[in-house]
């Protein structure tokens, strides 16, 4: 039983809610009693996830989806002010979405550059674009976290545009912070280290092909760096986004809190 964070009744917004992270953070925050909006472009994914989180929601909690592709600037607009209309206001902004996969400089595809652009725009436009609408929903006490990695903090090879937007995220919650202080909003992101989601495992994967190494070796090293040399699960991390999501976080704004079992520390 995770602790009680104080947000029952508080309006949260997770994007990209289908799967992985993002469904491990729709579990958590659900059991808290909110009023829960999960966002994706996977209708039938995200419809699965909001009917088992229905059968086992506590009785303060409510669970709603919506569908958008955070890349279309009218979709967001439209989405944006279906939320207001609906919600009024909106407590809790989770910038979860997000796309992961390798970009080596040296790739010869002649949408190489094509595909560098498209994962920047994925990670961070999309962040921005979403943030910029919903906005006029948040004020005093809000909170907004932003999704990094620990390749926010560190370099991997092969994965230059991930790395780059991940470096980025923590950069837009630094700005933010101070930009959105006056309004009385937090901003802070989270770099999880590595996670047993299907997307970090293609990861996983690329890199053993890169090297011409098994999975498991690969994944037996990568543990090794960590000072806890285990393989973390949405749900071990998901207590991070509760607290920042919390009035106890309130001192906290413009910072990146690493949870990676040791592997980046400070």
């Amino acid at each position: 039983m995770r602790p009680h964070y104080a947000l029952e009744g508080k309006t949260v917004l997770i994007t990209g809610a289908a799967g992985g992270i993002g469904a491990g953070l729709a579990r958590a925050f659900a059991a808290q009693g909110v009023r829960l909006i999960l966002l994706d472009r996977s209708v039938e994914a995200l419809q699965v996830l909001a009917d088992q989180l229905g059968a086992d929601a506590v009785p303060s909690a409510s669970i709603h989806t919506a569908f958008c592709d955070l890349g279309d600037d009218a979709q967001v607009a439209a989405f944006a002010q279906d939320f207001q209309k609906r919600y009024g206001t909106l407590d809790v902004l989770l910038n979860n979405a997000g796309v992961e996969y390798p970009t080596p400089l040296d790739s010869d595809a002649p949408d190489a550059m094509a595909r560098w652009s498209a994962l920047l725009d994925n990670n961070v436009g999309s962040m921005v674009r979403l943030t910029r609408a919903v906005l006029p929903c948040m004020g005093q006490g809000s909170s907004i976290i932003n999704q990094s990695s620990i390749w926010g903090r560190t370099g991997v090879a092969g994965f230059s545009a991930y790395v780059a937007s991940k470096h980025a995220v923590i950069g837009l919650t630094r700005a933010l912070a101070f930009e959105l202080a006056p309004r009385g909003i937090r901003v802070n992101a989270v770099c999880p280290g590595w996670i047993r989601t299907d997307a970090a495992m293609r990861s996983l994967t690329a890199m053993a092909l890169a090297q011409g190494r098994t999975e498991a070796a690969v994944e037996k090293d990568l543990l090794a760096l960590q000072a806890l040399p285990t393989m973390l699960t949405p749900d071990d991390i998901a207590g991070v986004y509760l607290f920042l999501a919390s009035s106890d976080a309130a001192p906290l704004t413009g910072q990146s809190l690493v949870a990676s079992n040791g592997e980046v520390m400070a």
